[in-house]
């Protein structure tokens, strides 16, 4: 009999399984939270008018924002703008998620965003982000630890947010 131990997975592998358990239990807490009954009424979110960045514009190729529509109608610029940031090299830093989505219309007072750097000063294994829109989220994870970034919409949770645990203030 081999006593050879079970090879271990790779980090890609690893780091795609936290991922998903990560994304898991956020589902999991957002459902739970829809099936503890009707939240109370949160403010009412009204996307900026004007935005502090550069205006997008608005081309048959690429999603806009829908002032009027719904979380699941702005999802495709959500996550178009996850993507670019991502893609840039400041895919690291929350602030540039909140100040890309700001460029893009989405309005900041109604973000969350948790820190770059874990308690002990490391870079964070994954970031997450959120736009309040009306009952739901726009929320997006990028980092390290997650692989490809994802975006989804979900409720917003009791009190009226979108991120459980800390976030960080979006004071700038």
């Amino acid at each position: 009999m081999s006593s050879r131990r079970p090879a271990r997975p790779e980090p890609r592998t690893t780091r795609r399984r936290t991922a998903t358990v990560l994304l898991g239990a956020a589902l999991t807490a957002a459902l739970l939270t829809a099936c503890a009954g009707e939240p109370a009424p949160g403010p009412t979110v009204t996307p900026s008018a004007s935005p502090t960045g550069p205006t997008p514009t608005a081309t048959a190729s690429g999603p806009v924002l829908h002032p009027d529509g719904t979380a699941e109608e702005n999802l495709p610029l959500f996550t178009a703008v996850t993507e670019e940031v991502w893609a840039s090299k400041d895919k690291a830093k929350g602030r540039a998620y909140v100040d890309a989505l700001v460029a893009a219309g989405f309005d900041k007072s109604s973000m969350q965003v948790t820190k770059d750097k874990s308690t002990i000063g490391n870079p964070a294994e994954s970031l997450q982000f959120s736009v309040l829109w009306g009952d739901e989220c726009l929320i997006g994870q990028v980092g390290p630890a997650t692989g490809d970034p994802v975006t989804v919409v979900m409720p917003r949770i009791e009190g009226g947010t979108c991120l459980i645990g800390e976030t960080r203030p979006i004071d700038w």
